[in-house]
């Protein structure tokens, strides 16, 4: 049987990112910018496509769930969502 399913080693490095802006047992009001997510992924060396997902993010501020919601949103819209993984 064929495995349509491909993880690339750079699967759960988004998590990564959204842990890194907001930390465990942060408040869920806290907000974070377009401009410090972008920041942390150039931290974290992100490859070209998850690169390209958070380039993709509206300019606005962000509550964690908000920007889950949105980096998923553009994930999903790419196909690739089992590739590099969603954020919560």
């Amino acid at each position: 049987m064929f495995n349509t399913d491909f993880r690339s080693e750079d699967y759960g490095e988004l998590q990564r990112v959204v842990n890194a802006v907001f930390a465990p047992g942060v408040s869920s009001r806290a907000t974070a910018t377009k401009l410090d997510v972008v920041a942390r992924a150039e931290i974290f060396d992100l490859c070209e496509d998850l690169r390209e997902v958070v380039e993709a993010l509206p300019s606005r501020t962000y509550t964690r769930q908000r920007l889950c919601d949105q980096l998923n949103s553009i994930l999903i819209a790419h196909g690739w969502g089992s590739v590099y993984g969603t954020v919560e």
